[in-house]
């Protein structure tokens, strides 16, 4: 889904939810997207000051009518329709409300009150070696004004699809350094005055402190407009004292529900049928395995939001809460504060939930709650580091040891990894003998269309639109169904706890590993073969 697709949906969010407002408040709602470009405005009825305080704009002139109509959003304070509704009246005019939505809102006021302010460039990501680019971002960030530079740069920050924003102090310079679509790419050098300022502003908003000796986590967020749609941006932020300064990660997560979907995870139907049965089930555990930033946590809210009916009570456990989602209680877990997942799970069992989801299973008793909790009629979701799905048993044996309730309790692993998407400019080429040899090798006993004789790739082609050939990144999953004779060898029944013996068995079941995941995805031109090697 491009960007601008991802606007419309947005956009469509937001209609679908005033028109339900509109509804609720006894108001006639209007969809203004078919005319509010060209919608002829009504100066000298309301102030530019007061249409934007109170969210509100002239519709039509009741100069030849006798009513006059106004644009108003959920945001309207009704004490200041009142004063509209009798300043009319005591004229002998009738008037009239429709709510409209933020987005529609954001767009008319700005035909109204078009901002007067300097519009900067764009922040570009440069190619290696490009210190133009470099110190052309560097001079704009040096002189964008300074109530305006820490929010410039996360707006850049979401237009680039950034995840993390890293904030590194050198000897001589600040770095600003931003990971797209997962490799990380230096933008620009901040002065020191300028430096102070963003992390002041920082620490205001994410209530951490810039003169702390101590590591700190923070969270704040921040509305984004572009183009006449709104989204929140979420933001993760981590600070740590460092030889030269306060040294800050940012991680963006761009909130948009409707993204969370298991059909728009790029997963094959089969695999979509193995979840779909699997989280049907009233109990049981399902673990997502993987490092940072492997897409873990979209993965599981896009279950938890397939899960999402209101015939389900759905509880959460996150550290800290990364989306906000509609019908499910999310509670967050201050771990550093001397907070728990398991003191926060067994607290939360006895609220009697259907499906909980722990942010993280980090500790043995932890794993041992949740484990007890999943064989107990709760289905239970959370995530957990190993590299793939048979070495997350080994991880998890070694944190509670050899236990057949384990192996009786969960029911799916998924390890993901995410490599970069090439654009529609990428280019076909024929493997080399080694290469094919490669493939060979991973493909073995995979069944497959391809002709692994003639075997045609793709590499990236830098371009105007993409520097570097990518578009996105596209996630690849091995998803392990814990079958009967997986159980065996994690009851011990099996004889000796062996991770290769269970993926053997798991593989001969029709699961694929993630590198077969991967070169697949190759073949199909998603990726390139190289992309897979630096990821998987």
């Amino acid at each position: 889904m491009n960007e601008d697709e991802v606007q419309r949906k947005r956009r469509q969010n937001d209609e679908e939810n005033t028109e339900r407002r509109a509804k609720l408040l006894g108001i006639t709602y209007k969809d203004t997207r078919d005319f509010e470009q060209t919608m002829p405005l009504v100066p000298n009825i309301l102030q530019k000051a007061d249409m934007r305080k109170n969210h509100i704009v002239p519709y039509k002139s009741g100069e030849n009518s006798g009513t006059y109509s106004f644009f108003i959003t959920s945001q309207t304070p009704r004490t200041y329709i009142n004063s509209l509704i009798d300043k009319y009246e005591e004229a002998g005019d009738r008037v009239a409300f429709f709510m409209i939505s933020e987005s529609a809102f954001n767009v008319l006021i700005y035909r109204y009150d078009p901002p007067q302010e300097v519009v900067y460039d764009d922040i570009e990501i440069a190619k290696e070696g490009d210190s133009e680019t470099i110190q052309s971002v560097s001079r704009t960030l040096n002189t964008v004004s300074t109530d305006k530079v820490f929010d410039y740069l996360l707006d850049q920050a979401d237009r680039l699809g950034t995840s993390d924003i890293h904030i590194e102090n050198l000897r001589n310079a600040i770095r600003i350094r931003m990971r797209v679509d997962g490799i990380l790419h230096p933008v620009a050098e901040l002065s020191r005055e300028r430096y102070r300022i963003f992390m002041g502003e920082l620490s205001s908003r994410a209530n951490v402190s810039t003169a702390s000796s101590k590591p700190q986590s923070g969270h704040m967020q921040k509305e984004i407009v572009r183009e006449g749609a709104t989204h929140l941006l979420n933001l993760r932020v981590e600070m740590v004292p460092t030889l030269y300064g306060q040294d800050a990660v940012l991680r963006l997560f761009n909130f948009d529900e409707s993204l969370l979907n298991l059909d728009l995870l790029g997963i094959t139907e089969a695999e979509r049928k193995e979840i779909s049965e699997v989280i049907s089930h009233p109990r049981g555990l399902v673990l997502m395995v993987g490092p940072t930033g492997s897409g873990k946590s979209t993965t599981l809210y896009s279950i938890l939001n397939a899960l999402n009916t209101s015939e389900r009570k759905i509880i959460t456990l996150e550290d800290p809460i990364e989306y906000g989602i509609a019908g499910i209680s999310q509670i967050p877990i201050a771990t550093n504060d001397g907070g728990s997942f398991a003191d926060g799970l067994r607290s939360v069992l006895r609220l009697d939930p259907d499906v909980v989801m722990v942010g993280e299973i980090r500790d043995a008793d932890t794993a041992k709650t949740a484990i007890q909790a999943s064989i107990t009629g709760h289905l239970v979701l959370s995530s957990f580091h190993a590299n793939t799905t048979s070495a997350a048993f080994a991880r998890m044996i070694d944190l509670i040891g050899v236990n057949p309730v384990f192996s009786t309790s969960v029911r799916l692993l998924i390890a993901q990894r995410l490599v970069r998407r090439l654009d529609n400019h990428k280019e076909a080429y024929k493997a080399d003998e080694n290469t094919k040899n490669y493939i060979k090798r991973v493909l073995a006993n995979v069944k497959t269309d391809y002709n692994l004789d003639d075997i045609t790739l793709y590499r990236a082609v830098p371009n105007e639109e993409n520097p570097f050939g990518y578009k996105g990144r596209v996630a690849i999953m091995e998803q392990m169904v814990v079958t009967e004779p997986i159980q065996a060898f994690l009851r011990g029944d099996a004889g000796a706890f062996n991770t290769r013996a269970i993926e053997e068995t798991a593989r001969a079941n029709g699961m694929l590993t993630l590198e077969q995941k991967g070169v697949l995805a190759a073949l199909r031109g998603d990726t390139n073969i190289e992309e897979v090697g630096r990821v998987i």
